[in-house]
């Protein structure tokens, strides 16, 4: 099959070059069109709108009509640069020095999806002609963002329309000190917790007349935080809640406040769906103070892909590349194989992280050519393992 070769490194410069920070596609979803057309993918541009959330432009993209379909998953939006004077390199600048490619993206995660698009035209130009079976790009430009006219909303838009994976690899930086350390198969949930403890105002010098709420929240507080919530479990740590925000913007020393707010999340394992957490928490501060409102948000549910052939071939080809044998990991935030989860196995590999959201992010150039050599080999073993 006539498929010309793409260098994963230049592909990952010009996608760099668009600057899409979320929303702003900037010209990146064009940029991989440009690549996947010509390679035989069928391109889907999916803009979708929602009540007070910006426009996003996302991309699915499918080489071949049967199954299995093999699906890689990523977003081309990036966060904002921060302050560009402390940048030695332009942000959107792609510029490489002594073997470093420098740039918003470089790691998370323009350079992964570039070298997922390298190798599958490397496996079409080798094995196009006798393959039948599909691989898929599922790209948003809302990952960084609000994430709620990205990946979710494309998923429902596959199954409208007969698209079904069987499979998908999320390219993530999940590696923390070398590229093959890690290969991470689920995720903790993410739950925030809002509790206010009401107050009656008053002046310090009479707290008869007053109700101070601030010693009836640190109170609530230390209920949620002197004991652990769980002990982990076979895959993942034990769950962990942080206070992340005390405050009853009181701006006088003599005035005793009407109310104290507290702001929390936790990070949950697979002991709890968001459900069960909410309950547990709601359980624990009962009895332990009265006047005061809890109320949640959930930005994730926890999930585990437990090892089987997606993680197998995912681990081999590591392992042919780097000599590295990966460990399976749930640690880190969350991510958009949260809505994946529910469509079909999903485990996730890229670059390192260490320079993710960062001044100055980068890739090591070598990094990024053995990473497209990793997805090859992935592609190769997902397609020649036998099912499970």
């Amino acid at each position: 099959m006539g498929v010309t070769p793409i260098d994963p490194v230049k592909l990952t410069q010009a996608l760099i070059q668009c600057p899409s920070v979320t929303p702003d596609d900037a010209g990146a979803l064009a940029v991989l069109e440009q690549a996947l057309c010509p390679l035989g993918f069928a391109c889907h541009r999916l803009p979708f709108s929602q009540a007070g959330t910006p426009d996003v432009d996302n991309l699915y993209a499918r080489w071949g009509t049967r199954g299995p379909n093999l699906c890689f998953a990523g977003h081309t939006d990036v966060v904002p640069v921060g302050d560009q004077a402390a940048w030695r390199h332009p942000p959107f600048g792609a510029e490489i020095e002594n073997g470093i490619l420098y740039g918003r993206g470089a790691v998370d995660m323009k350079a992964a999806i570039a070298c997922f698009v390298s190798a599958a035209a490397r496996y079409l130009q080798k094995h196009g002609d006798t393959f039948v079976g599909s691989l898929s790009f599922l790209i948003t430009g809302d990952e960084e963002g609000p994430a709620l006219n990205g990946t979710d909303k494309m998923l429902d838009w596959l199954v409208a329309n007969g698209e079904t994976l069987d499979a998908c690899i999320v390219g993530e930086p999940t590696n923390t000190d070398a590229l093959g350390d890690t290969i991470k198969i689920g995720r903790r949930g993410s739950l925030n917790g809002f509790i206010t403890q009401r107050g009656t105002q008053g002046h310090v010098a009479y707290p008869h007349l007053a109700d101070n709420p601030v010693p009836k929240l640190v109170k609530l507080l230390s209920v949620l935080t002197e004991q652990p919530i769980d002990h982990g479990t076979a895959h993942f740590q034990p769950s962990n809640l942080e206070v992340t925000s005390v405050d009853v913007g009181n701006l006088a020393t003599n005035v005793i406040p009407n109310a104290a707010k507290a702001v929390f999340n936790v990070r949950f394992n697979d002991t709890f769906s968001s459900t069960t957490l909410k309950d547990k928490l709601t359980d624990m501060l009962v009895g332990a103070g009265d006047n005061f409102e809890l109320r949640f948000e959930v930005s994730g549910e926890s999930f585990l892909t437990p090892p089987g052939k997606l993680s197998d071939v995912m681990v081999r080809a590591v392992q042919k590349i780097t000599g590295l044998t990966p460990a399976l990991s749930t640690t880190g935030g969350t991510s958009d194989a949260r809505f994946i989860k529910d469509h079909c196995a999903v485990a996730e590999f890229g670059l390192t992280n260490a320079t993710a959201h960062k001044v100055d992010e980068h890739a090591r150039v070598d990094d990024i050519r053995q990473l497209a050599d990793i997805y090859f080999e992935m592609i190769s073993a997902f397609f020649e393992a036998p099912s499970p």
